[in-house]
């Protein structure tokens, strides 16, 4: 049994969620609940749990506190948050477990399972990865956290040059000639890296649009980056490609 621990300002989401790992987490045994930084550090203290579920914004603090203000970190973490939609993107880049609240039970579920199979070490990469990002006032210095059957990578975002799809594979083109392949769709990592200057210009590409070197016209049009990969570039997409190198050189 996962013997963990609530941390929550509000009563009703400590009982909803308390009721939703009965119903859908049975290897999960809840040993106690607490409602804020000071609470909840001594309850870590006393209790030894094993999985925290635990709130962004209390009363007294934050869950960041919380984690800072402990000599160590010898248990597993699921943040439950309402943040913004900036905040949400730096957590996804992390690849640190977080529930929206109200919390859907059946990412409850999938997060228990995650944190079951978390190793500690890459919690302790998540969090400096995390912080970093929620203080990074510019997307390029956003770092992100690529996680092999074989390897934890962080990198920078302006050192990726672009990601291929393989079906449900995604290998990513790094400055240092890296070829990274993680087992997540093309799709997940388009939502995460738009906003950071990225485009999908074909099905199977995405890429970095600070790494254009040029736009070749012939045999239907393709892109040439940084490090001399050529990338079709799909009909449909040839227009915005377009607009998008306009932008950038002025």
């Amino acid at each position: 049994m996962l013997r963990t621990l609530i941390i929550d300002d509000e009563y009703h989401i400590r009982d909803t969620l308390i009721n939703m790992l009965e119903m859908h987490c049975p290897e999960v045994k809840v040993v106690g609940q607490a409602s804020g930084v000071v609470s909840g550090m001594e309850a870590i203290k006393e209790l030894q749990p094993e999985l925290v579920l635990l709130d962004i914004q209390m009363k007294d603090g934050t869950g960041f506190d919380l984690l800072y203000g402990l000599p160590s970190i010898d248990f597993k973490v699921i943040f439950v948050t309402a943040y913004d939609q900036y905040a949400i993107q730096a957590f996804r880049f992390s690849a640190v477990d977080y529930l929206l609240k109200p919390v859907n039970p059946e990412q409850l579920k999938e997060a228990v399972t995650r944190a079951e199979n978390l190793i500690h070490d890459y919690f302790r990469k998540q969090m400096k990865v995390l912080e970093e990002n929620l203080k990074s006032s510019g997307s390029r210095n956003k770092k992100i956290i690529l996680r092999t059957t074989e390897s934890i990578h962080l990198l920078e975002v302006g050192q990726i040059i672009c990601c291929e799809s393989d079906n449900t594979y995604t290998t990513f083109h790094t400055v240092e000639g890296e070829m990274i392949i993680v087992s997540k769709t093309l799709k997940e990592y388009e939502e995460m890296l738009t906003e950071c200057g990225f485009f999908r210009v074909h099905k199977s590409f995405l890429i970095n649009l600070s790494h254009i070197k040029r736009f070749d016209r012939q045999d239907g049009g393709y892109i040439v980056l940084t490090n001399d990969l050529k990338i079709p570039v799909a009909s449909r997409k040839r227009e915005e490609m377009m607009g998008l190198m306009e932008k950038m050189a002025k």
